[in-house]
């Protein structure tokens, strides 16, 4: 199994005026503490406006940060929202590319749709068209990431005429893709469209392996991919948080993820929230008895149902080897939400990696190896499938003349500032 670190960048009310920077510097610390140890992947999110909930807004800044601190560790951004009245084809594929060359090759490329209406809202999107603005978008940057030219494309969501998408990333034929999954329809989507899974819902093992054994059975039976090379994973998010003492741990730990599922249920399903205003974490303090009470019994820290990999050594072991039967193919952390104190962070990295992910890592590559080979014959038929998009033929390129802005707009066209009559 692979192990991840999912960076919300949460920043829970009071703010101070060095807040934010100390969140950033503190993250960046651990992410090269994680590298340094032999965590695999770091994913960043993307989100807009959700503010205390997360303040990840341009990922590809902390990436590029990040690339620059990491020397093995996979950067993936978890996820690229695609519609493109969040972000268009053409410059998503832009940097996708730049990360890919700043990190050597080592990016990921997760997507989804967004599903706030503070944010859907905020860039004008409407709720019921972000599958099939999804849908176009990943389809034409895989095309953007390996055709040259790029042949233009003239759809319900965007259009855009032929031009040459550079720089071309290190990873041929274009960095491994992913999508956001929140339940059974999109994980088999996501088997269906040959990209890896990204699961976002807290499962217990037992619903996990359900979740894998399906997208498994599905990428065999029906994968056609949307992508020029097919990414078979499953990647499960939890929390986590390692001490000696389980007691410890939970204290340390448990709040944030709590706090983290206070979010999402303010900004996607029941909160109102008044821009600038709304204090999500006082909001959070004044309901926390309630909200835990069916969740964590502080007489018995094993009934914490939120609880994931937080606990003592044992416990993360056993929770970790459950996921890793369930046929997982990477865990992914969360133990940055809420007030979480960097330096627990750091020390239950330090555990983790010194008394956990070695036998976990034993093996990993002859795992992969071999489930690469189990799948070859079903990754041959889903590409037997796809139909190719065709190159435009050299003669079919349009020429894009220079002066094209004076022959549409006449003699007194101005290119930025310089008048050209």
């Amino acid at each position: 199994m692979k192990f991840g670190l999912f960076y919300e960048l949460e920043c829970p009310r009071p703010w101070f005026e060095d807040t934010e920077q100390r969140l950033f510097d503190n993250s960046l610390d651990q992410i090269e503490l994680a590298d340094r140890l032999g965590i695999d992947y770091l994913w960043q999110t993307e989100h807009h406006f959700v503010e205390e909930h997360t303040h990840s807004s341009a990922p590809e800044c902390f990436l590029a940060a990040a690339s620059q601190r990491t020397k093995r560790m996979r950067l993936g951004q978890g996820i690229c929202i695609l519609p493109p009245r969040y972000n268009h084809p053409a410059r998503v594929a832009e940097r996708v590319a730049t990360l890919d060359l700043l990190s050597h090759g080592r990016f990921d490329f997760g997507t989804g749709e967004s599903g706030s209406r503070l944010e859907l809202e905020g860039f004008g999107l409407e709720y019921h068209d972000k599958r099939g603005a999804w849908l176009e978008a990943i389809e034409q940057i895989a095309d953007m990431l390996v055709m040259t030219p790029y042949p233009g494309f003239d759809g319900q969501f965007f259009s855009m005429p032929a031009r040459n998408i550079v720089p071309k990333p290190v990873q041929k034929p274009h960095p491994p893709l992913w999508v956001a999954c929140s339940n059974r329809e999109t994980i088999k989507l996501a088997a269906q469209l040959g990209i890896g899974a990204l699961t976002f819902s807290f499962l217990d093992a037992a619903e996990a392996k359900k979740w894998v054994d399906e997208y498994y059975d599905t990428f065999e039976r029906e994968c056609v991919p949307i992508g020029h090379a097919v990414n078979p994973q499953v990647a499960l998010f939890t929390g986590f948080g390692v001490h000696q003492d389980y007691s410890v741990a939970v204290d340390r730990f448990i709040d944030g993820i709590r706090f983290l599922q206070f979010g999402l249920n303010h900004f996607y399903r029941t909160g109102v929230h008044v821009p600038g205003r709304t204090d999500v974490w006082a909001a959070y303090q004044a309901k926390r008895a309630d909200l835990i009470a069916n969740d964590y019994d502080p007489n018995d820290y094993h009934k914490a149902v939120s609880r994931g990999a937080i606990g003592s050594i044992d416990q993360v072991r056993a929770t970790i080897r459950s996921f890793a039967d369930a046929g997982v193919d990477q865990l992914v952390f969360l133990q940055q939400p809420g007030i979480t104190h960097h330096d627990h962070i750091c020390e239950s990295l330090e555990l983790f990696a010194s008394d956990i992910l070695p036998e976990f890592a034993a093996g990993e590559a002859e795992r992969q190896a071999r489930k690469m080979a189990r799948l070859q014959p079903a990754i041959e038929a889903a590409f037997a499938r796809k139909k190719a998009r065709a190159p435009l033929a050299d003669a079919a390129i349009p020429g894009v003349p220079a002066g094209n802005f004076i022959k549409k707009y006449g003699e007194t066209a101005t290119l930025g500032s310089v008048q050209t009559a």
